[in-house]
């Protein structure tokens, strides 16, 4: 789950004096991680530098709180052995999202020669922080990316619709991300259904319901050392109690599920690059990596590409949709070089069809 919070404060001691020691042993280095710009990621006054402003905005910058579904989660309390797997992965698909981010969402908007531009920027440093409780314990894993309001060599804010606009997106590449990431990284395989609930396979829901995240007072903070939390994990694994085990779907890993990206897009006059990449990274049950995912709608959809902003290029929902293609050709792959033989057969089957009309 993709949250992001405008920050009108430039204090940032709720992040550096956090020291997520609840991942002590499984995490690859400290709590504080720079995706852009280095230095102490416990000192203050150095954090507090990537929220950039102008004099004429009270926003400083931008808090984007990037959640692991629940289920993934709780791999790190079930399998010690899997858990640094399970967070590099999530670091790895936490990084993938802000890269999307500051391709489409991150604009300027400008006003010259009598129209409105929305001119690409780039963030002058990021810096995240990676958690691994909820407020009640229970196993949380999340990453707080802080932003800034400035991008770099603008004078201006940026545009936080654009921003906000590309959020839905950004979350389902994330969530289509981390569902790639897991299997390279471990053993286990996370699945997303037809409804939209993220599962992993051979994990019992049972687990879901004990550490379900949803309780009626909001709790405090939590600063608890890896022991404390492996005891409290232990105890509540004392009250689970087996659910049920929801088989995976036994189709085709390489493709789309293309019923679940053509449900995405119902309703839509116009299709702009974000709903596609959304509808895209949903219907890749088992995930795809981002580089995949790009790759795929580049080709797919030339006349999206580098659109961003609130005012993308848009299509109509037929023309996203590709049903006659789809069902010449059947579902589309997700790797680049399979989508180039897709296409192929396409090219092959026009030039058979026009050989047969002569």
């Amino acid at each position: 789950m993709l949250r992001i919070f405008v920050r009108r404060s430039s204090d940032v001691d709720y992040f550096t004096k956090d020291h997520a020691q609840e991942l002590d042993g499984i995490r690859a280095d400290g709590p504080g991680w720079w995706l852009r710009g280095s230095g102490d990621t416990q000192d203050s006054a150095l954090v507090a530098g990537v929220l950039r402003s102008t004099p004429r905005s009270s926003v400083y910058g931008y808090d984007m709180v990037i959640a692991a579904p629940r289920p993934l989660s709780i791999l790190m309390a079930l399998d010690g052995a899997s858990a640094a797997g399970v967070i590099a992965a999530h670091r790895a698909s936490v990084r993938v999202t802000v890269d999307y981010l500051e391709q489409h969402a991150l604009v300027v908007r400008d006003r010259r020669m009598g129209g409105d531009f929305d001119d690409a920027a780039q963030w002058q440093s990021i810096v995240s922080f990676t958690h691994g409780l909820n407020r009640h314990g229970e196993p949380h894993l999340h990453d707080h990316v802080l932003v800034g309001a400035r991008p770099a060599d603008s004078s201006k804010v940026l545009d936080s619709r654009a921003l906000f606009a590309h959020g839905a997106a950004g979350d389902a590449i994330y969530r289509s991300s981390f569902r790639h990431e897991l299997a390279q990284r471990t053993t286990w395989s996370a699945w997303r259904s037809f409804e939209g609930i993220e599962h992993v396979s051979g994990l019992d829901e049972g687990y879901r319901s004990l550490w379900g995240g949803h309780h009626s007072d909001r709790g405090q903070k939590l600063h608890w050392p890896r022991s404390r939390v492996l005891e409290q994990w232990s105890r509540d694994l004392e009250r689970w109690e087996p659910q049920t085990l929801i088989e995976a779907p036994r189709r085709d890993r390489r493709v789309i599920d293309e019923h679940s990206f053509g449900s995405a897009l119902e309703g839509r006059l116009e299709v702009s690059r974000r709903h596609v990449a959304a509808a895209w990274a949903d219907a890749a049950t088992y995930g795809t990596s981002g580089d995949s995912l790009r790759d795929a709608l580049d080709k797919l959809y030339p006349e999206l590409t580098g659109g961003r902003g609130v005012h993308e290029p848009s299509i109509g929902l037929s023309e996203a949709r590709m049903i006659a293609r789809v069902r010449a050709l059947g579902p589309r792959p997700l790797e680049a070089t399979s989508l180039d033989h897709w296409r192929q057969r396409e090219r092959s089957t026009e030039r058979s069809r026009s050989g047969r009309s002569r």
